[in-house]
């Protein structure tokens, strides 16, 4: 099979070809009313697909920041960190993330994808050890085959599958990083950090732990997961994305080994991609003084967060595990998918529709993202276009 008719085949079985549905693609946001709110094929949409867990797009200092810095810098850098492209922003930004995270050194790369990509693929090579949550996000695992080393799964949140994973290498377990993420991006659960901590600990390995989704949400200064199960301290290196509760673009990773600092020399993402726009720096700079003086949003983010959950629960929907910003609807086989995806469009609501393989246990979902912005009028929408379809045929074909 040549490269073209391999495209063709995957087109066949993932595209939607029926000319009266609209694929996930097709869903172009043509303009934006508010954080929760903008028009897609024309239409007014209530917006519960995006990660704007604090609904920071839209907020007048991180708007006013955004347009100072590029009246002053341009609108980009035209080069990465060791070339051109460190300016002031970038150092202030990373010396205010290590104050955020109380410790000494911080790296802001491009995007939250090259800072996993970066981090995994310096730290380890060939001949080391990665064990890895299985249910971790694709950049986790690009960045391990990126590296080379051997590459380990464990069960989900299993620490003593873990333990027993590591307890096999023997003395190369100096040599092994641990992976896991704060909040899981499709079922929305937790990771279950306390535990793998001290499986961690027991075996001297290094553990990295991704707060993407766990950022400015969980924790009482909002630094995610490990800050809530008082851990901090055990966690070698934590990377995250802005591309979330702090509204903008880009990726970093803090740590208290001063060794982090070699990664700017190591990291291949990190010397070959343009830094990120002065405009971008400033906005998330601002958005994260937000995070530090307004735990309100996070309060509020989750008081809507458990109103979409338990709403849904009542209606009789096989949810994720527990009450998160992200809010999994287990929906069955593709065709539901499609079509429950469709019809929540036409009523106004845009979810994320996701299928395997990026889901786990080959589920097709619905997946939620709450904000702090939305409303419960706007909720309430949501709630009813799903109760729409609880009918009995349907009822039986998502069982």
């Amino acid at each position: 099979m040549s490269l073209l008719e391999r495209l063709q085949q995957f087109t066949q079985q993932h595209v939607t070809t029926d000319t009266d549905s609209m694929a996930p693609l097709d869903a172009v946001i043509e303009h934006l009313y508010s954080a929760t709110e903008g028009s897609i094929k024309g239409r007014r949409t209530i917006l519960v697909g995006t990660n704007n867990y604090l609904g920071l797009t839209f907020d007048n200092q991180c708007i006013n920041a955004n347009h100072q810095a590029t009246r002053t810098y341009g609108t980009g850098t035209t080069g990465s960190r060791l070339a051109n492209g460190s300016y002031a922003g970038h150092q202030e930004l990373e010396q205010e993330l290590a104050v955020f995270y109380g410790v000494d050194h911080s790296i802001v790369f491009s995007t939250g994808y090259t800072a996993n990509l970066g981090m995994i693929s310096a730290l380890v090579s060939k001949g080391d050890t990665i064990i890895l949550d299985e249910h971790c996000h694709a950049s986790i695992y690009d960045g391990c085959k990126l590296s080379g080393a051997d590459i380990i799964h464990f069960r989900h949140n299993n620490a003593e599958d873990l333990d027993k994973r590591l307890r096999r290498l023997g003395d190369k377990t100096s040599t092994t990083l641990v992976i896991i993420e704060g909040i899981y991006s499709m079922l929305g659960d937790r990771g279950n950090l306390r535990e793998i901590v001290a499986v961690k600990q027991k075996y001297d390995a290094l553990l990295l732990v991704d707060e993407a989704h766990s950022l400015g949400v969980l924790g009482e200064s909002g630094r995610g997961l490990s800050q809530e199960s008082g851990v901090e301290e055990h966690v070698d290196f934590i990377t995250g994305t802005f591309s979330k509760s702090l509204a903008g673009i880009g990726g970093f990773c803090v740590s208290q080994h001063p060794e982090l600092e070699v990664i700017r020399y190591t990291s291949r993402p990190y010397i070959f991609t343009a830094s990120p726009s002065p405009g971008t720096i400033a906005s998330i700079r601002a958005a994260l003084e937000i995070i530090r003086n307004n735990p309100c949003l996070r309060e509020q983010l989750w008081e809507n967060a458990s109103w979409l959950y338990n709403g849904l629960k009542s209606l009789g929907y096989d949810l994720s595990p527990e009450v998160s910003p992200v809010i999994a609807v287990n929906v069955g086989e593709r065709v539901n998918a499609l079509t429950m995806w469709k019809k929540l469009f036409d009523r106004g609501v845009y979810v994320n529709l996701v299928m395997p393989p990026a889901t786990p246990n080959s589920k097709c979902l619905l997946r939620c993202s709450v904000s702090a912005a939305h409303t419960h009028a706007q909720l309430n929408v949501v709630l009813d276009a799903f109760a729409s379809f609880q009918t009995p045929t349907l009822k039986k074909q998502l069982a």
